[in-house]
């Protein structure tokens, strides 16, 4: 559910050519009482869980149509539209999930702003020649299905690699092999989740979904790791890291096995993990595959969130008893955590974000407040870093090496008014040399913007991070319209990141906000613990303390407030206009875990027990009842206008989640706002979306957003009525 995707709105009340729109009637109510230790819940729209249905389609596939033919109506829409792609054009190659070999291969996604999706490019070096490998609208061209690549896994060597397709957001990866001329070997494997070459780049390993079928619930339980042999049918691979083969490690059915061989440290690595940022790791020599002998390095205990390795050494980030994180260091001989040395101590000033090992030392990036970016750079064998002084101040900054063998370290930033860049840094002279991936792109449009960082004060005294995002001049007169967005899950940090899409939305004077919410990582882990199962509600109650504060000090009033959040990020949405439905103008839930009671009757819900909780346990369904938005709706409240969104092949948020909450609103709505449902029959969770489709919902989910907001240039005309 990490993965967002954006949709779309309308308001009936305006009447908009509502004599020629029939609004669907609403679905019946067919009530189940479930128990939970002894708490009664009622469910009247259960029957919505059976997507094949044909009842239950139906009334998705009317609502749909509804929601798309008023949606067309919205004047400003195709205006805004044709902006954003005028502004996505300005670049004239996206390039995308670069994977580098030692031999210094570049493969990479790259995408034109003709094209729709990202195509497989290869080239020698950073100044090589570009080769176009792959076209992902050629695979199966005789196929209904829209296939996106989904994983880039070169070999070891960068003379082969693998990638993983999809059709439709369905993510059931199907797994192809491609030499660098192009040249498709004969492998191909199905249901692949994830790739490691072996040693010897004649064999690899994967994980393998249990069903392609969306509703199965087995279908991600107790999943196993294989082995394949280039040239092999798949029937002939073998298991060799599961529950099954390996008893004594007490691998849970929810728990997902992963298996990597590691070419600097020449170990083969067992990964159990979950959501749960706690890994479980294992180690073991690359020799006979049938009789894989593995060691503990890592128990849940560790609290080692990521680690990474040398010839000599492992490195773990751990937040054990250090919220902003640590990272230790072990020697390959012995490699378990407990023998690991402090390398990095725990940051006063923030958490953590990312670390690399290059041949030189150790790189880290330091995230301060959540929203301001630090390097620094400690060279091997000393107890000191040296912060690097950027090319500009970043709010983010990610860092990429070739491996721990190679001197070369990539930095790229970025910021709310800032597009990414990349540099390649040099240690021995302390400079950075600009090395643009993507074609660089003017905006001179973000001369008028602000970025304003607050602290506003949540229900509880905690002081919570809001960024602000707007033109310059604005009057605080109450009047701007402003469009809230939010996620607070996994530990997750939101921004500060730059977008050409939000680029757009600011140009018709609109503020965009973004609270960083507990339940993220952006004050490090204990900010995360705290908007975790039963502290969930801290969630939603710190996205009401920034609302009020965006209405008191005049950036906006409650009618011209728009919250939006997309997948763990419904919870943020849902539960906020549930606890207070008077302090927005519209909502936007998308691809949302609206019914988290019910959420582990999903295929992806087990395994997101660790993060949200079960229904098994009295008190962590206390917590998961409480931040239900579905069953929080209450008859005869007034709500704001809200488009619920899902996906009819979404692998992470069923498409009946969100169905039962617009259902449910629908039915209990005491305005004359819309409740909109828009299901694409034709994606999943937005991973995977076609460039147009991606456009075109954040398209109509801006311009529903500003005519709530009462803007001129999106209102109906007379004729059609004004909101």
């Amino acid at each position: 559910m990490k993965k967002l995707a954006f949709f779309i709105a309308f308001l009936v009340s305006t009447g908009l050519y509502a004599q020629k729109i029939a609004k669907p009637d609403a679905p019946p109510q067919k009530i189940v009482t479930d128990e939970y230790h002894g708490v009664k819940v009622e469910d009247p729209y259960r029957y919505m869980e059976d997507l094949k249905d044909p009842k239950v389609i139906n009334w998705m596939k009317e609502n749909t149509n509804y929601a798309e033919a008023v949606l067309n109506k919205i004047p400003g829409k195709e205006e805004m539209l044709a902006k954003m792609r005028e502004l996505d054009g300005r670049t004239a190659a996206r390039i995308y999930n670069l994977k580098m070999s030692d031999n210094d291969d570049y493969y990479y996604l790259l995408q034109k702003p003709e094209d729709e999706k990202g195509k497989l490019y290869y080239s020698k070096g950073y100044e090589g020649e570009e080769k176009l490998l792959f076209e992902p609208d050629n695979y199966k061209s005789d196929s209904d299905g829209s296939y996106s690549i989904l994983g880039l896994f070169p070999d070891n060597e960068g003379e082969k690699i693998a990638i993983i397709l999809a059709p439709d957001g369905s993510e059931n990866g199907e797994m192809i092999i491609l030499n660098r001329q192009g040249e498709r070997l004969q492998d191909q494997l199905d249901l692949v989740d994830y790739v490691s070459w072996l040693k010897d780049d004649n064999s690899l390993v994967y994980t393998k979904l249990n069903s392609a079928d969306l509703t199965d619930k087995n279908r991600q339980l107790n999943l196993k790791s294989y082995i394949h042999k280039l040239g092999d049918e798949q029937a002939k691979d073998k298991v060799v890291f599961s529950s099954a083969n390996n008893s004594d490690l007490n691998i849970k059915p929810e728990e997902i096995p992963l298996v990597f061989y590691d070419k600097d440290a020449d170990k083969l690595l067992g990964l159990v993990v979950t959501v749960n940022k706690a890994l479980k790791l294992y180690m073991a020599e690359p020799g006979d595959m049938n009789n894989i002998s593995w060691k503990q390095l890592t128990s849940a205990d560790d609290k080692v969130e990521d680690f990474s390795l040398s010839s000599n050494h492992i490195y773990y980030k751990t937040f054990k008893n250090a919220p902003n994180f640590k990272i230790m260091m072990a020697g390959l001989d012995k490699p378990a955590f407990e023998n690991a040395e402090l390398l990095v101590d725990s940051p006063e000033e923030g958490p953590i974000n990312d670390f690399e090992i290059s041949r030189d030392g150790i790189f880290y990036v330091v995230k301060s407040n959540g929203v301001e970016a630090k390097v620094y750079f400690q060279p091997k064998g000393q107890q000191n870093a040296k912060q690097l002084e950027l090319p500009f101040t970043a709010g983010s900054a990610s860092l990429a090496t070739k491996g721990s063998k190679f001197g070369d370290v990539w930095v790229t930033i970025s910021g709310w008014t800032s597009p990414a860049k990349r540099y390649m840094y040099d240690p021995s002279t302390d400079n950075f040399k600009f090395q643009p991936l993507s074609t660089p792109a003017e905006y001179p449009e973000l001369d008028d913007l602000v970025a304003k960082e607050v602290m506003v004060t949540s229900h509880d005294g905690v002081k919570v991070p809001v960024s602000i995002l707007h033109k310059k001049g604005i009057k605080m007169d109450g009047s701007n319209p402003v469009m809230m967005y939010g996620y607070g899950s996994y530990g997750a940090t939101i921004g500060p990141f730059f977008s050409p899409l939000l680029l757009a939305y600011t140009l018709y004077d609109g503020i965009f906000v973004v609270p960083h919410v507990r339940g993220g990582g952006e004050l490090g882990d204990d900010w995360h613990r705290a908007g975790q199962k039963l502290n969930k509600p801290n969630t939603w109650k710190d996205a009401i303390a920034a609302a009020e504060y965006l209405i008191d000090e005049g950036y906006t009033s409650s009618e011209k407030l728009s919250i939006f959040g997309g997948s763990a990020g419904g919870i943020f949405v849902g539960r906020a206009i549930t606890e207070r439905p008077d302090l927005f103008g519209a909502a936007s839930p998308q691809v949302g875990a609206m019914n988290t009671v019910r959420m582990e009757e999903t295929p992806n819900g087990p395994v997101n027990a660790p993060e949200f909780g079960t229904v098994k346990d009295p008190e962590e369904f206390k917590g998961l009842l409480e931040m239900d938005s579905y069953l929080h709706i209450e008859d005869g409240t007034k709500y704001p206008a809200t488009l619920v969104t899902g996906g009819m092949n979404d692998p992470r948020v069923s498409a009946w989640e969100p169905a039962k909450f617009a259902a449910r609103l629908q039915a209990a709505n005491a305005s004359d706002e819309p409740i909109l449902l828009l299901t694409d029959f034709g994606s999943g969770h937005g991973i995977g979306d076609t460039k147009t489709k991606r456009l075109e919902n954040f398209a109509n989910t801006f311009s529903f957003f500003y005519w709530q907001a009462g803007h001129p240039k999106f209102q109906p005309t007379q004729e059609m009525g004004s909101k």
